[in-house]
């Protein structure tokens, strides 16, 4: 992998921010609503994620606050471009 590849890659997703948890113990990252059973699994409020892909989000009780949803998201690549 060359170098210019590797920075590329660091541009790849959607969003890039950190796991945020509101005042009805739902999860977000930005204006994204991130799968609450995919956040306990494999994540904590602070971890450094990138959304990978979003779908429209179902639930008539969230939507007003986050339209937009995300169950395939990673942690972040945070190494530096160089």
């Amino acid at each position: 992998m060359t170098k210019s590849s590797e920075g590329k890659m660091l541009q790849k997703g959607v969003f890039t921010g950190i796991i945020e948890k509101d005042e009805n113990n739902n999860f977000f990252c930005g204006e994204y609503l991130l799968d609450y059973k995919m956040v306990q699994a494999k994540h904590a409020v602070g971890d450094w994620i990138t959304i990978k892909s979003i779908i429209e989000n179902p639930s008539d009780i969230s939507y007003n606050k986050y339209p937009k949803k995300s169950k395939n998201f990673d942690k972040a690549n945070n190494k530096p471009e160089q």
